[in-house]
Order: structure tokens, then C-alpha cells, then sequence
């Protein structure tokens, strides 16, 4: 399974720290984005979510469905990556 996964995250949010370190030590490849410093993908993160809450993580398929969990949710983070 190719799975393209975004996170959207901010330097001193202790969460967002945890969720990456999970990701690598799973090596799973992911795309981070860190809304203090970047307005376009804080822009971005919340016509996402609809709220300005740090982690958050899109997972897209193969097929281009789009699934979002926001904060370091690691059930449902595990469901929907495996």
C-alpha cells in the first residue's frame, strides 16, 4: 500500500514531536509541514480541519481518498496506515 501522508505540525507542540517519532522509528515517509512558520500550510491545515489544532495528518490512498486525524490519535493512525 503507497499511501502519501501530510502532517501538519508546530516546533514546540510536544504531541506533534511524538507523532513524528513514531512515524520514523516505523519508517514510514511522511511530509511535514510546520504551520509557525509556514502561513500557506497553516492556510492550508485549517481549510483542512476546519481548526488551528496541532498534530494533524492527512493520509491519502492510491485511490485519492483522503482521511484526516487530528492530534497524535496512534489507533487510528495505525488503522488507517496499515
Amino acid at each position: 500500500m503507497n499511501k502519501k501522508i501530510t502532517v501538519y505540525s508546530t516546533k514546540t507542540c510536544a504531541y506533534c514531536n511524538m507523532l513524528k517519532q513514531w512515524l520514523d522509528e516505523k519508517g514510514i515517509k511522511y511530509a511535514n509541514y510546520n504551520v509557525d512558520k509556514n502561513p500557506f500550510a497553516a492556510q492550508m491545515m485549517v481549510s483542512l480541519s476546519g481548526q488551528m489544532g496541532v498534530p494533524f495528518t492527512t493520509i491519502e490512498d492510491e485511490s485519492g481518498q483522503v482521511e484526516s486525524v487530528i492530534g497524535f490519535d496512534k489507533p487510528k493512525l495505525e488503522a488507517l496506515i496499515s
